[in-house]
């Protein structure tokens, strides 16, 4: 059985003449192509001898060979880059190297350039009512460049819906930092690097929130998506990282910057945060009432001011607990007579 042939290619720059030299040659030849025709027509029209005549013909020949052919064809030769720009170059099929930097350069004139992301990009279509008739729908198609931007780019994917850990359906979006460092492996490697990186980063996120829960209860050693956002955000970025390699994409960061219960739960979540929270006051609450009780039978005792026995002791204790743990104002009881 014959093995299919894998091709994995790496990026080589390529070398470009100087275009601005090509391009004020170029315009001086399309002057001096003029004035061959002129000169040319001249000697046609002219009763000159017949060498003359054949002169006439052949500058008529070349000039407008060179005015409506080969100075189209240089032209084609002649990119312009801005800073963080590249071209993707083939001839004819075949990858011959990327054209980094800025300026003006010259290339060979039939190569061509590839960036799958411009491919099939049209602008919404503009839809015309007229009268009562109907509509007419005009769609206008705007292709995009050539170019393949070494920009720094932010990815920012619509939320999602995923359950994690505990099975909790969840809303999370994220935030992907990112740029092509490998221009030929994002060309050649894959269909559109852009929706490549797109998908794969809905993926990644899947399998990264299954593996945490929301939220753990206080104190718990737990990691969580709420919780461990640092430690999540960094495998979370190792993971897109190792999936779009191929693509010859690098990830700087990657940030959650969504992060909440689905509707369907958030109203029962809410009411359990809540207890929760109220749970924990109550028994910061109690704790501080122990301790201040404590302080005052000590403090009532090592002072003599009044001597209590066990069951005064017992009345006082619920009585300041009951002060202090209220979560409404007590009314107090004064008593004028004798505590017996």
């Amino acid at each position: 059985m014959e093995k299919k042939q894998c091709y994995y290619y790496e990026e080589k720059e390529l070398k470009a003449k100087n275009g601005l030299a090509i391009l004020i040659l170029n315009i001086i030849l399309m002057i001096l192509s003029i004035v061959a025709i002129s000169v040319g027509m001249t000697l046609c029209a002219s009763k000159l001898p017949h060498y003359y005549i054949f002169l006439g013909v052949m500058l008529l020949i070349f000039g407008t060979l060179y005015l409506c052919v080969i100075d189209i064809i240089l032209f084609l030769g002649i990119k312009i880059l801005k800073p963080n720009e590249a071209l993707v170059l083939t001839l004819f099929g075949k990858y011959v190297g990327t054209l980094k930097g800025e300026g003006i350069f010259f290339v060979n004139p039939f190569c061509s350039a590839i960036n799958p992301a411009s491919e099939n990009k049209q602008e919404s279509s503009i839809s015309t009512e007229i009268g009562n008739t109907g509509s007419v729908s005009v769609r206008t198609s705007k292709k995009m460049s050539k170019k393949i931007s070494l920009k720094t780019m932010t990815l920012n994917n619509e939320k999602q819906k995923i359950n994690d850990q505990l099975g909790n359906p969840i809303i999370i979006g994220i935030a992907v930092t990112w740029k092509i460092t490998n221009t030929a492996k994002a060309v050649f490697h894959v269909d559109n690097y852009q929706e490549f990186l797109s998908i794969q980063c809905d993926s990644a996120l899947r399998d990264i929130v299954r593996l945490y829960p929301y939220d753990v209860a206080e104190g718990g050693d737990e990691k969580s998506l709420r919780g461990s956002s640092q430690e999540i955000a960094e495998n979370l970025k190792k993971e897109i990282q190792q999936r779009v390699e191929i693509a010859g994409l690098t990830i700087l960061e990657a940030r959650i910057t969504h992060l909440a219960y689905a509707p369907e739960i958030a109203a029962v979540m809410l009411q359990r945060q809540q207890a929760s929270a109220i749970i924990d006051a109550r028994k910061m609450i109690v704790e501080g009432a122990v301790s201040m009780v404590e302080m005052a039978i000590s403090k009532l005792g090592e002072q003599n001011i009044v001597d209590l026995d066990e069951e005064r002791k017992a009345q006082m204790v619920s009585n300041l607990l009951v002060v202090l743990c209220s979560n409404k104002d007590t009314q107090p009881v004064v008593n004028s007579g004798s505590i017996y």
